[in-house]
């Protein structure tokens, strides 16, 4: 499994529009606005580094209203989530 960050900067009234657009594709997990530099923060989860390239290069940079992306691959995560549900277990 590929986890990647897509940071995107969009048209200011096609935010909504773009959000609803990626949300649908196959391999974005979540989208969210986001204050800052960017306006949009893709989480995208997919098996193998050609369904990333091919999801971004072909699907998401081809999303009218995208006027400039850089996008992420995560190596590791880091998670208190992670971890206190594995510490966690046989504890109740």
């Amino acid at each position: 499994m590929v986890t990647a960050i897509s940071l995107l900067t969009v048209e200011r009234d096609k935010v909504n529009d773009v959000a609803e657009q990626l949300a649908d594709m196959k391999g974005v997990s979540e989208v969210y606005s986001v204050a800052g530099r960017y306006d949009l923060a893709v989480i995208i989860r997919v098996k193998d580094n050609d369904d990333l390239a091919e999801l971004v290069t072909e699907h998401i940079r081809s999303v009218p209203g995208i006027i400039k992306s850089e996008t992420l691959i995560a190596f590791r995560v880091y998670s208190r989530h992670d971890l206190e549900s594995m510490f966690a277990i046989g504890m109740e």
